[in-house]
């Protein structure tokens, strides 16, 4: 991260990200951090710009950050931990920042795929985001008009990203993934990114719990046309889905509704090419690109 010449940092470059308003618990979280973070600087007996240029900031930040409008990287606290001696009770307060930091939609599905035993996913248009690489990902993203501001579009980056700690989970849950295959053959960010985003399917796909299955173009008469069809069960038996064409894309969990999901999936399942085949087109269209 660059300095200006004047030694602090732009705007855009400030070492944190903005909080949404409607965040209630997020907020409050950031809030919670910016007090204490102003407890300690007082304690220490050191005004707000002499914290900054200690820490390496600028005083507005500072002001920010305390007043719970700016959400400071893990960075910022590793280094307010260092300067006001707090012996790491500053840095533990990044395990609670990290989340906050992350839109709260975002952090809902998160807990959710933390909990799940078993997530099934057809994707009728894109790669689902726990398959994704960075690069693609932040490509994707970039494509949504209106456009996301910097900030915004390293928030759902980040917040996509850490979802894919599922694939380090143990026990593992079991995962299934459809994809359609204009989904390999669209050159998403250009061909290295499409080429690492192959290589990754290839990864992914060779995993003990994870199926990856192809439903070739050709084949259009499955219940998938409507679009994205998604289900997750967890450990007490209870499940939530949802999908693109009906109960306008919100998550259900009555059971009657998940069932006609399921019998979906399960037809689509059966049309598209066995795990085998689809790691053998995901090569093929690999050795094309």
């Amino acid at each position: 991260m660059s300095l200006e010449e004047n030694g602090s940092k732009s705007e855009a470059d400030e070492p944190g990200w903005e909080v949404d308003p409607d965040d209630e618990s997020g907020a409050a979280v950031v809030a919670t951090v910016g007090r204490q973070l102003k407890l300690w600087r007082e304690a220490a007996g050191m005004r707000a710009g002499e914290f900054g240029l200690a820490i390496g900031y600028g005083e507005d930040l500072v002001y920010k950050v305390e007043a719970g409008k700016r959400i400071p990287r893990p960075e910022y606290l590793d280094k307010a931990d260092e300067v006001l001696r707090a012996g790491g009770r500053i840095s533990a307060m990044k395990k609670d920042v990290a989340e906050a930091r992350y839109p709260k939609k975002v952090r809902d599905l998160a807990r959710m795929e933390a909990r799940a035993v078993e997530l099934v996913s057809y994707g009728s248009h894109a790669l689902h985001g726990l398959l994704q690489t960075e690069a693609h990902a932040r490509a994707l993203l970039g494509t949504r008009r209106p456009a996301y501001s910097v900030d915004e579009l390293e928030r759902m980056l980040g917040a996509r990203m850490v979802r894919q700690s599922i694939f380090e989970r143990s026990p593992a849950p079991e995962l299934s993934f459809v994809l359609e295959e204009v989904t390999l053959r669209r050159p998403v960010g250009g061909t290295m990114v499409q080429r690492q985003q192959l290589e990754r399917l290839l990864e992914v796909g060779h995993m003990r719990n994870v199926d990856i299955q192809v439903m070739p173009t050709g084949r259009w008469d499955h219940p998938g046309t409507g679009g994205r069809i998604q289900v997750l069960k967890f450990g007490d038996g209870s499940a939530v889905g949802r999908t693109d064409d009906e109960y306008g894309g919100r998550p259900i969990s009555d059971p009657k509704r998940l069932r006609v999901l399921e019998l979906r999936y399960g037809i689509i399942r059966a049309q598209a090419l066995t795990p085998g085949e689809s790691l053998a087109l995901i090569e093929e269209v690999l050795g094309e690109t």
